[in-house]
């Protein structure tokens, strides 16, 4: 079993052009990445990976058409949970795993959004003595419980995720977890497992036929599975990594005390922002992003939503312009190249709306500020939905509520 160092669960576009871009550029052969499929349709990205040598394109498509391809060749192993749970486990558990990293989305912890608790319901069977593991909760809580019977430290969890306090939800989903299978586990982790908050921005559209079509028209390669990306990128980490770490401040990425003011400006002014034009932009008509961005009542809902109501519940960020950042925000949507879709951002309306939209309605109403504008796209996503039932469009509609 080859050192990596870190393991991944979760590995989709954005990982692809995001994380595993930064592990690439440090170049560090203390680490690299094992990458974690958690359900069987992950198997495409995995048959993608493996028959390239983990390596694939990642193209950044510039306002001006200017193209920037790279290959990515971070990602070293990967691991298909469904196939074969146990060898999951068994890589987590290995020393050379010091950072467990994911994207398993803003639904995929099991926490409530109104409660803030976590559904053991939807797990117990996962948490029976002798069950194989079928759940990230699972395969996590399993390979700390080795790690803790022998006596080695513990890998360190990071949520990639855009959920706010994303460390402190996933220390509440898999502790909670950890108490089902193990309490004397849970103990242990409560006291030495860390749980850094990260804020991650890349705007990543889907894969198409096209994108394959790019990379072989202008390069010359055959790559099952590019990711295109826009041109910005951060990342900013709690720095709490008791077992270690790669030096990714070397390559860009931000290490602070607190994540929270940096969180919070990005969910509510950019995560806040695609759900107010994704619903609206789509009853309007359009497909995709920059083309609602040349729609001035989109752009006036914008631009009103950001300064009247998102930016009003932030919390102080030295050193961060946040006019420049707003302005620079319209300019990223407005990229044409990305040919981002509008029906990305509708999907999983139901997890996302909670932690984007919610948090600023319930900030604004408890200092007695204005949230009329957040509550309209609230409304624009019931209508959104009620127009596709109307007109049996349904299967356009990603939710898992739906």
């Amino acid at each position: 079993m080859r050192a990596t160092g870190i393991v991944h669960i979760g590995v989709g576009n954005f990982h692809r052009s995001h994380q595993a871009m930064y592990v690439h550029r440090l170049a560090d052969p203390d680490w690299s990445i094992c990458g974690v499929g958690m359900l069987p349709g992950d198997a495409a990205i995995r048959d993608g990976l493996l028959a390239q040598g983990g390596a694939y394109s990642l193209v950044l498509k510039h306002p001006d058409g200017t193209l920037e391809r790279d290959e990515i060749t971070s990602i070293r192993e990967y691991l298909l949970a469904p196939e074969d749970p146990w060898a999951v486990v068994a890589r987590l558990a290995d020393p050379s795993t010091r950072v467990v990293s994911l994207t398993i989305t803003e639904g995929g912890y099991n926490v409530d959004d109104a409660t803030g608790r976590f559904d053991v319901a939807k797990v117990a069977a996962d948490a029976v003595e002798g069950a194989v593991p079928t759940t990230v909760f699972a395969v996590v809580c399993h390979a700390l419980q080795r790690r803790r019977k022998a006596g080695l430290a513990p890998f360190t969890v990071v949520s990639c995720d855009n959920i706010e306090g994303n460390g402190l939800v996933a220390r509440t989903a898999f502790s909670a977890f950890a108490a089902l299978l193990d309490p004397g586990l849970a103990d242990w982790m409560a006291k030495e497992v860390s749980f850094p908050s990260c804020m991650v921005d890349r705007i990543t559209p889907a894969t198409t036929d096209a994108d394959r079509a790019l990379v072989l028209d202008r390069w010359g390669i055959v790559d099952r599975v590019p990711v295109t990306a826009e041109p910005f990128t951060q990342w900013v980490l709690e720095d709490d990594f008791p077992d270690g770490r790669p030096a990714l401040e070397e390559v860009g990425v931000q290490f602070v005390s607190d994540v929270r003011p940096y969180e919070l400006m990005k969910l509510r002014l950019l995560n806040g922002s695609h759900q107010a034009m994704a619903y609206f932009g789509l009853l309007l008509g359009h497909e995709h992003v920059h083309e609602a961005c040349t729609d001035r009542d989109v752009v006036a809902l914008l631009r009103r939503y950001l300064d009247e109501e998102a930016t009003p519940t932030l919390e102080p960020l030295p050193g961060v312009d946040l006019h420049a950042y707003k302005a620079t925000l319209l300019e990223r949507f407005a990229n044409a190249e990305v040919a981002d879709t509008l029906l990305r951002l509708a999907a999983f309306g139901s997890d996302r709306i909670p932690k984007f939209l919610l948090p600023v309605i319930r900030d604004n109403l408890s200092h007695g500020r204005s949230f009329a504008l957040s509550a309209t796209v609230v409304a624009s996503w019931l209508r959104w939905l009620e127009v596709q039932s109307e007109r049996g469009l349904g299967r356009q509609v990603v939710d898992q509520w739906w």
